[in-house]
């Protein structure tokens, strides 16, 4: 039987696996999209956009920040898909009560 460590790093070997094929995954999906707007002549006003969303680096969030990760990375904790940083520490067992601001 493998010793809690043992799985530990094999879960964060598979999350980050899983996250690398997410994130291809997401690339062939955003590729087919646009390639299916030039298509059609679908523009983002089509699709009830006010703006082209370019990614900013800030939160889209207007709750403050109640955490802040290892590099500086800020979340509120709200509902949703957690950020990598704060699977990663779940992850390896860790509590978010450390990275309270």
């Amino acid at each position: 039987m493998a010793s809690y460590s043992e799985l530990m790093a094999q879960a964060q070997k598979l999350m980050a696996e899983a996250e690398q094929a997410r994130k291809d995954e997401l690339s062939a999906v955003i590729a087919d999209i646009k390639a299916k707007m030039k298509q059609f002549g679908i523009t983002t006003a089509d699709l009830g956009s006010t703006s082209v969303s370019k990614k900013t680096g800030k939160s889209k969030s207007a709750a403050p920040a109640k955490y802040k990760g290892p590099n500086g990375e800020l979340w509120a904790g709200g509902p949703g898909r957690k950020p990598e940083w704060v699977r990663a520490v779940l992850a390896s067992g860790k509590s978010l009560d450390s990275y309270l601001i």
